[in-house]
């Protein structure tokens, strides 16, 4: 069943398909285009090495997209029932499972470049409307990831392509972010 099954119905109109198609790509798009300045100003020093910092970003960025979606298409399902902690191993454990680091190498280096965006979400002089725009977003993924987890739900194929499609326009934005200079501004 999909994650969101009373979209169900609307996702199979061709209309509406391409408006959230187009709508999941420009999302990320745009919060890829916002991370990418906000680092830039955060970070003044980085525009000495621009094609460096942008090609670095963008692979990275690009690895996680392409990490990412398997975890999201087939979550391990995690049944709050059997989790138990009885001594500290299994402490570890379940935190282990629960954030999905049991799973090998690549996955903990999805993981490490989703930390690591938070990070420097943290650091940059983002407000107001582009911060919130950012964090809803994000949030709106998490709560979507953990519904997978912690449900019987699985996403459909056609919640698998937005996710990409969303993780591919955040990933072309930051590029399109950081590939040119900011100018400062100007004291009147």
């Amino acid at each position: 069943m999909a994650l969101v099954p009373f979209l169900v119905d609307i996702f199979q109109d061709p209309i509406f398909s391409i408006i959230f198609v187009l709508g999941a790509f420009g999302i990320g798009l745009f919060q890829g285009i916002i991370l990418g300045r906000a680092i830039l100003v955060r970070f003044p020093w980085l525009q000495n090495h621009l094609k460096t910092v942008s090609v670095t970003l963008f692979i990275l960025f690009l690895i996680n997209a392409i990490l990412s979606v398997p975890r999201f298409a087939s979550p391990e399902k995690i049944e709050l029932s059997i989790l138990s902690a009885a001594n500290p191993s299994e402490i570890a454990s379940t935190l282990f499972l629960i954030f999905g680091m049991n799973t090998g190498f690549l996955t903990v280096l999805a993981i490490s470049i989703t930390v690591m965006t938070f990070v420097l979400l943290k650091f940059t002089n983002l407000h107001g409307l582009t911060k919130g725009f950012i964090f809803f977003f994000s949030i709106l993924l998490l709560l979507l990831t953990g519904l997978s987890r912690f449900t019987d739900l699985t996403p459909s194929t056609f919640e698998i392509l937005l996710y990409f499609l969303y993780q591919l326009g955040i990933t072309i934005g930051i590029l399109i972010g950081t590939i040119r200079k900011i100018k400062p501004k100007k004291v009147e």
